[in-house]
């Protein structure tokens, strides 16, 4: 897949979740994504990225929380 924009339902396709969720992130500017002519568009390599940020985050918690406890 090249790097080109996304739809909605493409990206959600592609991460294996709905259409709801990737909308709420969205809205909220919590994921990486453009709007254009009310549209939201996203990169998937940016996306990707942001996963795997995310992900190392959702760890560092978790080894955290674990030492604490």
């Amino acid at each position: 897949m090249a790097d080109k924009w996304l739809t909605i339902d493409q990206i959600a396709d592609y991460l294996q979740v709905s259409k709801e969720k990737i909308y709420k992130l969205s809205q909220k500017g919590r994921m990486p994504a453009s709007k254009f002519g009310g549209q939201w568009r996203f990169k998937r390599q940016v996306v990707d990225n942001w996963m795997l940020k995310n992900q190392s985050v959702q760890r560092k918690r978790k080894i955290v929380k674990a030492k604490s406890s």
